[in-house]
Protein backbone atom coordinates (compact mmCIF):
# COMPACT_ATOMS: atom_id res chain seq x y z
CA UNK A 1 0.00 0.00 0.00
CA UNK A 2 1.44 3.48 -0.79
CA UNK A 3 2.43 5.87 2.17
CA UNK A 4 2.44 9.29 2.36
CA UNK A 5 5.72 10.33 1.94
CA UNK A 6 7.69 13.39 4.16
CA UNK A 7 8.71 16.03 1.85
CA UNK A 8 8.49 19.22 2.79
CA UNK A 9 5.35 21.00 1.12
CA UNK A 10 4.67 24.56 0.74
CA UNK A 11 2.64 24.72 4.09
CA UNK A 12 5.83 23.68 5.78
CA UNK A 13 7.41 26.44 4.73
CA UNK A 14 5.15 29.20 5.61
CA UNK A 15 4.88 27.88 8.56
CA UNK A 16 8.58 27.65 9.82
CA UNK A 17 8.87 31.03 8.60
CA UNK A 18 5.95 32.43 9.91
CA UNK A 19 4.17 33.71 7.05
CA UNK A 20 0.81 32.78 4.51
CA UNK A 21 1.26 30.31 2.09
CA UNK A 22 0.35 33.21 -0.45
CA UNK A 23 3.59 34.63 0.64
CA UNK A 24 5.92 31.47 -0.12
CA UNK A 25 4.64 31.70 -3.63
CA UNK A 26 5.11 35.60 -4.17
CA UNK A 27 8.94 34.81 -2.71
CA UNK A 28 9.78 31.25 -5.09
CA UNK A 29 8.02 32.75 -8.26
CA UNK A 30 9.36 36.37 -8.07
CA UNK A 31 6.19 37.48 -8.97
CA UNK A 32 5.00 40.55 -6.49
CA UNK A 33 6.87 42.50 -3.86
CA UNK A 34 7.39 40.92 -0.24
CA UNK A 35 9.77 42.57 2.22
CA UNK A 36 13.38 41.92 2.85
CA UNK A 37 12.35 40.40 6.16
CA UNK A 38 9.86 38.14 4.98
CA UNK A 39 12.11 37.37 2.06
CA UNK A 40 15.01 36.30 4.24
CA UNK A 41 12.67 34.00 6.37
CA UNK A 42 11.24 32.43 3.78
CA UNK A 43 14.32 31.31 2.16
CA UNK A 44 15.68 30.25 5.59
CA UNK A 45 13.13 27.56 5.72
CA UNK A 46 13.29 26.84 1.82
CA UNK A 47 16.85 25.70 2.97
CA UNK A 48 16.78 24.42 6.34
CA UNK A 49 13.53 21.88 5.24
CA UNK A 50 15.06 21.14 1.42
CA UNK A 51 12.09 22.06 0.09
CA UNK A 52 11.71 22.21 -3.78
CA UNK A 53 8.81 24.03 -5.65
CA UNK A 54 7.88 21.16 -8.28
CA UNK A 55 6.56 22.63 -11.86
CA UNK A 56 5.20 19.01 -12.45
CA UNK A 57 2.79 19.90 -9.35
CA UNK A 58 1.15 23.29 -10.84
CA UNK A 59 1.46 21.41 -14.64
CA UNK A 60 -1.05 18.71 -13.17
CA UNK A 61 -3.11 21.40 -12.40
CA UNK A 62 -3.05 22.59 -16.02
CA UNK A 63 -0.74 25.91 -15.07
CA UNK A 64 2.32 24.90 -17.32
CA UNK A 65 4.40 22.58 -18.71
CA UNK A 66 7.15 20.31 -16.83
CA UNK A 67 10.59 19.11 -17.64
CA UNK A 68 11.69 15.54 -17.31
CA UNK A 69 15.10 14.74 -17.69
CA UNK A 70 15.95 11.03 -18.92
CA UNK A 71 19.64 10.62 -18.38
CA UNK A 72 20.73 7.24 -20.19
CA UNK A 73 24.57 5.76 -20.64
CA UNK A 74 24.33 6.25 -24.82
CA UNK A 75 21.89 8.80 -26.51
CA UNK A 76 23.13 7.62 -29.97
CA UNK A 77 21.66 4.16 -28.94
CA UNK A 78 18.44 2.88 -31.10
CA UNK A 79 17.01 1.66 -28.09
CA UNK A 80 16.85 4.89 -26.14
CA UNK A 81 15.51 6.74 -29.42
CA UNK A 82 12.72 4.80 -29.11
CA UNK A 83 12.12 4.72 -25.82
CA UNK A 84 12.39 8.66 -25.44
CA UNK A 85 9.86 8.28 -28.52
CA UNK A 86 7.18 6.54 -26.18
CA UNK A 87 8.10 8.76 -23.63
CA UNK A 88 7.25 11.61 -25.07
CA UNK A 89 3.97 10.25 -26.65
CA UNK A 90 2.74 9.60 -23.38
CA UNK A 91 4.80 12.87 -21.86
CA UNK A 92 3.02 15.28 -24.15
CA UNK A 93 -0.58 14.61 -23.06
CA UNK A 94 0.24 14.98 -19.82
CA UNK A 95 2.00 18.43 -20.33
CA UNK A 96 5.45 17.10 -19.72
CA UNK A 97 8.18 17.73 -21.56
CA UNK A 98 10.81 15.35 -22.05
CA UNK A 99 14.66 15.60 -23.01
CA UNK A 100 17.64 12.91 -23.36
CA UNK A 101 20.93 13.39 -21.74
CA UNK A 102 24.00 11.23 -21.80
CA UNK A 103 25.19 10.40 -18.00
CA UNK A 104 28.60 11.96 -17.01
CA UNK A 105 31.26 10.74 -14.63
CA UNK A 106 32.08 14.41 -13.71
CA UNK A 107 31.61 15.88 -10.56
CA UNK A 108 29.39 18.67 -11.33
CA UNK A 109 26.91 16.52 -13.44
CA UNK A 110 24.16 16.92 -10.34
CA UNK A 111 24.66 20.37 -9.99
CA UNK A 112 24.11 21.38 -13.49
CA UNK A 113 21.01 19.01 -13.48
CA UNK A 114 19.77 20.33 -10.36
CA UNK A 115 20.58 24.29 -11.41
CA UNK A 116 18.78 23.54 -14.62
CA UNK A 117 14.95 23.64 -12.42
CA UNK A 118 14.44 19.83 -14.03
CA UNK A 119 11.70 18.26 -12.08
CA UNK A 120 11.71 14.69 -12.57
CA UNK A 121 14.48 12.61 -13.67
CA UNK A 122 14.22 9.14 -15.45
CA UNK A 123 17.60 7.15 -15.10
CA UNK A 124 18.78 4.02 -17.59
CA UNK A 125 22.21 3.98 -16.67
CA UNK A 126 24.49 0.99 -15.93
CA UNK A 127 27.26 4.14 -15.70
CA UNK A 128 26.18 6.63 -13.73
CA UNK A 129 27.57 6.35 -9.85
CA UNK A 130 25.33 5.87 -7.25
CA UNK A 131 26.46 8.71 -5.61
CA UNK A 132 24.98 10.79 -7.74
CA UNK A 133 21.96 9.12 -7.95
CA UNK A 134 21.46 9.01 -4.22
CA UNK A 135 22.08 13.08 -4.79
CA UNK A 136 18.94 12.86 -7.47
CA UNK A 137 17.27 11.78 -5.04
CA UNK A 138 18.60 13.77 -1.75
CA UNK A 139 17.19 17.05 -3.64
CA UNK A 140 13.58 16.10 -3.47
CA UNK A 141 13.17 15.56 -7.20
CA UNK A 142 11.43 11.96 -8.63
CA UNK A 143 13.78 9.73 -9.58
CA UNK A 144 12.65 6.81 -10.91
CA UNK A 145 15.25 4.21 -11.60
CA UNK A 146 15.52 1.63 -14.80
CA UNK A 147 16.75 -1.22 -13.44
CA UNK A 148 20.03 -2.23 -15.47
CA UNK A 149 21.60 -2.65 -12.35
CA UNK A 150 20.88 -3.33 -8.74
CA UNK A 151 21.21 -0.08 -7.05
CA UNK A 152 23.15 -1.26 -3.52
CA UNK A 153 23.29 1.79 -1.69
CA UNK A 154 20.86 4.19 -2.98
CA UNK A 155 17.78 4.66 -0.69
CA UNK A 156 15.24 7.09 0.31
CA UNK A 157 12.17 8.01 -2.00
CA UNK A 158 13.35 6.68 -5.28
CA UNK A 159 10.80 4.25 -8.00
CA UNK A 160 12.25 1.31 -9.67
CA UNK A 161 11.53 -0.72 -12.80
CA UNK A 162 12.59 -3.67 -13.63
CA UNK A 163 11.84 -3.70 -17.44
CA UNK A 164 12.43 -7.41 -17.85
CA UNK A 165 16.35 -7.49 -18.65
CA UNK A 166 17.56 -10.38 -16.36
CA UNK A 167 14.83 -12.40 -17.44
CA UNK A 168 15.17 -12.00 -20.93
CA UNK A 169 18.50 -12.50 -20.99
CA UNK A 170 17.71 -16.12 -19.06
CA UNK A 171 15.55 -17.04 -21.73
CA UNK A 172 17.94 -16.29 -24.52
CA UNK A 173 20.14 -18.23 -22.48
CA UNK A 174 17.76 -21.22 -22.05
CA UNK A 175 16.43 -20.74 -26.01
CA UNK A 176 20.09 -21.26 -27.32
CA UNK A 177 20.33 -24.84 -24.60
CA UNK A 178 16.88 -26.30 -25.59
CA UNK A 179 18.39 -26.02 -29.03
CA UNK A 180 21.47 -27.74 -28.57
CA UNK A 181 24.23 -25.22 -27.86
CA UNK A 182 26.12 -25.88 -24.43
CA UNK A 183 29.19 -23.46 -25.24
CA UNK A 184 27.69 -20.21 -24.51
CA UNK A 185 29.57 -17.00 -24.55
CA UNK A 186 28.28 -13.30 -23.20
CA UNK A 187 29.39 -10.50 -24.95
CA UNK A 188 29.83 -7.82 -22.38
CA UNK A 189 29.08 -3.66 -24.00
CA UNK A 190 32.28 -1.75 -25.58
CA UNK A 191 33.32 0.84 -23.13
CA UNK A 192 36.37 3.37 -23.77
CA UNK A 193 36.00 4.87 -19.90
CA UNK A 194 36.42 1.16 -18.23
CA UNK A 195 32.86 0.45 -17.45
CA UNK A 196 32.18 -3.18 -17.42
CA UNK A 197 29.67 -5.34 -15.94
CA UNK A 198 30.16 -7.47 -12.75
CA UNK A 199 26.85 -9.34 -11.22
CA UNK A 200 24.91 -5.97 -10.26
CA UNK A 201 24.24 -5.67 -14.03
CA UNK A 202 21.29 -7.67 -14.41
CA UNK A 203 21.99 -8.97 -17.76
CA UNK A 204 25.55 -10.29 -17.14
CA UNK A 205 23.38 -11.52 -13.53
CA UNK A 206 21.20 -13.13 -15.67
CA UNK A 207 23.66 -14.83 -17.55
CA UNK A 208 25.34 -16.69 -15.04
CA UNK A 209 22.82 -17.36 -13.11
CA UNK A 210 20.70 -19.39 -16.22
CA UNK A 211 24.08 -21.00 -17.20
CA UNK A 212 24.56 -22.47 -13.35
CA UNK A 213 20.88 -23.39 -13.19
CA UNK A 214 21.36 -25.65 -16.12
CA UNK A 215 24.77 -26.96 -15.46
CA UNK A 216 26.97 -25.42 -17.54
CA UNK A 217 30.42 -24.18 -16.01
CA UNK A 218 31.79 -20.55 -16.07
CA UNK A 219 35.28 -19.95 -17.09
CA UNK A 220 36.77 -16.90 -18.34
CA UNK A 221 36.28 -18.76 -21.84
CA UNK A 222 32.83 -17.87 -21.19
CA UNK A 223 32.82 -13.98 -21.40
CA UNK A 224 34.18 -11.29 -23.98
CA UNK A 225 34.51 -8.22 -22.02
CA UNK A 226 36.94 -4.92 -22.04
CA UNK A 227 36.97 -4.43 -25.54
CA UNK A 228 37.10 -0.22 -26.05
CA UNK A 229 35.14 -0.16 -29.42
CA UNK A 230 33.64 -2.24 -32.18
CA UNK A 231 36.63 -3.14 -33.93
CA UNK A 232 38.51 -4.08 -30.86
CA UNK A 233 35.15 -6.66 -30.14
CA UNK A 234 35.49 -7.77 -33.83
CA UNK A 235 39.11 -9.28 -32.86
CA UNK A 236 38.16 -10.55 -29.36
CA UNK A 237 35.54 -12.58 -31.42
CA UNK A 238 37.48 -13.97 -34.16
CA UNK A 239 40.19 -14.66 -31.03
CA UNK A 240 37.71 -16.27 -29.52
CA UNK A 241 36.11 -18.64 -32.48
CA UNK A 242 39.29 -19.99 -34.20
CA UNK A 243 40.92 -20.16 -30.21
CA UNK A 244 40.04 -24.04 -30.55
CA UNK A 245 37.81 -23.64 -27.36
CA UNK A 246 34.04 -24.95 -28.02
CA UNK A 247 31.63 -21.73 -28.62
CA UNK A 248 28.07 -22.85 -30.24
CA UNK A 249 26.09 -19.39 -29.14
CA UNK A 250 27.07 -15.93 -28.32
CA UNK A 251 24.72 -13.89 -25.68
CA UNK A 252 25.08 -10.29 -26.60
CA UNK A 253 23.95 -7.80 -24.61
CA UNK A 254 22.24 -5.69 -26.98
CA UNK A 255 21.67 -5.64 -30.92
CA UNK A 256 24.58 -3.42 -32.03
CA UNK A 257 27.23 -5.97 -30.21
CA UNK A 258 25.38 -8.99 -31.68
CA UNK A 259 25.52 -7.23 -35.14
CA UNK A 260 29.64 -6.89 -34.62
CA UNK A 261 29.72 -10.46 -33.62
CA UNK A 262 27.52 -11.63 -35.99
CA UNK A 263 29.84 -10.50 -38.82
CA UNK A 264 32.67 -11.13 -36.95
CA UNK A 265 31.64 -15.29 -36.97
CA UNK A 266 30.74 -15.06 -40.50
CA UNK A 267 34.36 -13.69 -40.92
CA UNK A 268 36.01 -16.74 -39.61
CA UNK A 269 34.14 -19.01 -42.16
CA UNK A 270 31.48 -20.40 -39.51
CA UNK A 271 27.89 -20.73 -40.43
CA UNK A 272 24.89 -18.38 -38.87
CA UNK A 273 23.15 -20.63 -36.99
CA UNK A 274 24.67 -23.95 -38.24
CA UNK A 275 27.53 -23.82 -36.73
CA UNK A 276 27.19 -20.88 -34.18
CA UNK A 277 24.27 -19.41 -32.87
CA UNK A 278 24.08 -15.71 -32.08
CA UNK A 279 21.09 -13.83 -29.71
CA UNK A 280 21.09 -10.28 -29.16
CA UNK A 281 18.67 -7.28 -26.85
CA UNK A 282 16.29 -4.55 -27.78
CA UNK A 283 14.63 -5.61 -30.98
CA UNK A 284 16.31 -3.17 -32.82
CA UNK A 285 15.62 -1.86 -36.07
CA UNK A 286 19.26 -2.97 -37.37
CA UNK A 287 18.37 -6.63 -36.18
CA UNK A 288 15.34 -6.88 -38.67
CA UNK A 289 17.75 -5.56 -41.28
CA UNK A 290 20.61 -7.55 -40.88
CA UNK A 291 21.34 -10.62 -42.73
CA UNK A 292 20.89 -13.17 -41.37
CA UNK A 293 18.09 -11.16 -39.81
CA UNK A 294 18.77 -11.12 -35.78
CA UNK A 295 16.87 -13.10 -32.92
CA UNK A 296 16.55 -10.60 -29.88
CA UNK A 297 14.73 -10.15 -26.73
CA UNK A 298 12.38 -6.96 -27.22
CA UNK A 299 11.30 -4.89 -24.07
CA UNK A 300 7.94 -3.04 -23.55
CA UNK A 301 9.16 0.18 -24.12
CA UNK A 302 5.63 1.71 -24.16
CA UNK A 303 4.73 -0.18 -21.15
CA UNK A 304 7.92 1.28 -19.61
CA UNK A 305 6.80 4.72 -20.58
CA UNK A 306 3.39 4.36 -18.80
CA UNK A 307 4.58 3.06 -16.01
CA UNK A 308 7.72 5.81 -15.17
CA UNK A 309 5.26 8.79 -16.07
CA UNK A 310 2.50 6.80 -13.41
CA UNK A 311 5.26 7.02 -11.05
CA UNK A 312 6.48 10.46 -11.66
CA UNK A 313 2.40 11.25 -10.93
CA UNK A 314 2.43 9.36 -7.81
CA UNK A 315 5.50 11.47 -6.31
CA UNK A 316 4.35 14.50 -7.04
CA UNK A 317 0.95 13.48 -5.40
CA UNK A 318 3.63 12.35 -1.95
CA UNK A 319 3.23 9.04 -2.37
CA UNK A 320 5.53 6.66 -1.54
CA UNK A 321 6.84 4.37 -5.16
CA UNK A 322 5.81 0.63 -5.32
CA UNK A 323 8.27 -1.17 -7.53
CA UNK A 324 6.65 -2.35 -10.95
CA UNK A 325 8.07 -5.37 -12.60
CA UNK A 326 7.71 -5.85 -16.71
CA UNK A 327 8.01 -8.52 -19.24
CA UNK A 328 9.78 -8.93 -22.19
CA UNK A 329 9.34 -10.98 -25.17
CA UNK A 330 11.68 -13.52 -27.34
CA UNK A 331 11.76 -12.53 -31.27
CA UNK A 332 12.84 -15.49 -33.01
CA UNK A 333 14.69 -14.98 -36.34
CA UNK A 334 17.14 -16.32 -38.02
CA UNK A 335 20.46 -16.04 -35.98
CA UNK A 336 19.45 -19.27 -33.55
CA UNK A 337 18.40 -22.88 -34.55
Amino acid sequence: MARKSNTPTRKDVADLAGVSETIVSYVLNANRYVSADKKKRVMEAVEKLHYRPNSIARALKGKGNSHILFIADNVANNYFGRLLQELDGVAYDKGYLVSLMSAKSDRDFVSRILSRQVDAVIISSSSLAESCVQDLVDSGLPVVLLMTRDYATVHGRVARIYTGIESGIMAAVRLLYETGCRNLVHVDRVSRNGHFSSRQDLRYRGFCNQMEALGCPLSGNSFITGCADYDELFGAVCRRVKSGVPVDGFVCRNDGLACVVLNAVLACGKKVPEDISVIGFDNSDTSRIIRPALTTVATDQKAIAEAALSLIGAMIGGLTPEDQHLTTSMVIRDTTR
